[in-house]
């Protein structure tokens, strides 16, 4: 048995496992705030996006598993009714391309140091995580008829993290 930490056995530093653990709840937060909507949906967006991070720590790759794990322990367990704070970020576009850069950087990172599977295996939840969230509650409407399920603006942070995200 060893004192190293997890992060440390799979090859990563503390900032790179940081980065990891950090850009699952960046990445809910961004495709929530892609397009401004009520408190009520961005509490259910941001409790569709804790769910994907929390359902990952039964992930087959012991990246994912591991950073899902961290990930819930910063964040709140859905399972014992912890809910994330509503983080509305000041600037959403500024926001996003930040989130962007560092999924990039993730992308990079991922490729140098984990396995080809566990890469594509992080790299594929962010964007299933991006598009639950997105999905998760209509924009527009009233009383909660009509509206579009996924707005331009949230597409196209979906689709922006994918390409970032491909090789």
């Amino acid at each position: 048995m060893t004192d190293e930490p997890l992060y440390a056995q799979l090859g990563f530093t503390d900032p790179e496992w940081g980065l990891l653990v950090g850009l699952p709840q960046s990445v809910v937060t961004a495709a929530s705030a892609a397009t401004h909507d009520s408190a009520r949906k961005t509490r259910t967006e941001n409790a569709a996006g804790l769910a994907e991070i929390s359902d990952a720590r039964a992930s087959v790759s012991t990246l994912v598993a591991a950073v899902a794990s961290a990930a819930v322990e910063a964040a709140g367990d859905p399972e014992l009714g912890e809910e994330l704070p509503a983080v509305e970020p000041g600037d959403p576009i500024g926001y996003a391309e930040d989130v962007l850069e560092r999924a990039a950087e993730a992308a990079a990172l991922l490729a140098a140091k984990a396995t080809p599977e566990d890469a594509e295996t992080y790299k594929h939840w962010l964007v299933e995580i991006a598009d639950l969230v997105v999905g998760a509650a209509s924009s527009g409407g009233v009383l909660g008829l009509g509206g579009e399920t996924i707005t331009d603006a949230e597409r196209n942070f979906r689709d922006e993290l994918s390409k970032v995200l491909a090789d």
